[in-house]
């Protein structure tokens, strides 16, 4: 990498690492693992900067690196596995709401989330966190739109199960946020 493509590479790391570290949070559920995840996707794009044909568009190489690390560190590593428990964790009552509700309803979802399979994860946070069109989420994860619709349909359903058998709360919260991820 010469002097300019390290220069315009510095760049976009500066604009975009904020969201690119959101995006991986959000794939791997743990801010560690995720700064971590940024940091293997962007030492992949580095390496592959002076080689990428569209310069305007960095970002979609880089969300796809994000989001085959994340399978392959699933897959070799075998970090993140969950434990399944028969009981959920207890809520808290409606008299004690205040701003711990918000955050153990934020948990809940995160942890619907966390256990959706890889795929579909990634759909979810593309299209209603990142607020991504089907095509661009194809792009990115190089599948069909269809396959996009399909995974996120079968995501969403999941997700309604899990946070409907959390109680009445989670759901209410995630609806309550503006994001829609049950709506």
């Amino acid at each position: 990498m010469n002097a300019d493509e390290e220069r315009q590479f510095r760049e976009f790391v500066a604009a975009r690492s904020r969201s690119l570290l959101q995006t991986a949070y959000l794939l791997t559920g743990d801010w560690e693992q995720g700064r971590d995840l940024l940091q293997t996707a962007l030492a992949s794009t580095a390496r592959r900067w002076s080689h990428l044909r569209d310069r305007q568009q960095p970002e979609i190489y880089v969300r796809r690196a994000l989001y085959h690390a994340q399978v392959d560190r699933f897959r070799l590593l075998s970090w993140g596995r969950e434990t399944v428990t028969d009981t959920l964790p207890e809520q808290p009552s409606a008299q004690t709401a205040d701003w711990a509700d918000t955050v153990v309803q934020r948990q809940d979802i995160m942890a619907a989330l966390r256990r959706l399979p890889k795929r579909q994860r990634a759909v979810i946070v593309l299209r209603y966190f990142e607020d991504r069109p089907d095509s661009e989420i194809a792009a990115i994860l190089g599948v069909a739109q269809g396959t996009v619709r399909s995974q996120t349909h079968k995501a969403l359903l999941s997700l309604r199960t899990t946070l409907a058998a959390a109680g009445p709360s989670a759901a209410a919260s995630s609806t309550a946020s503006g994001r829609g991820v049950i709506a």
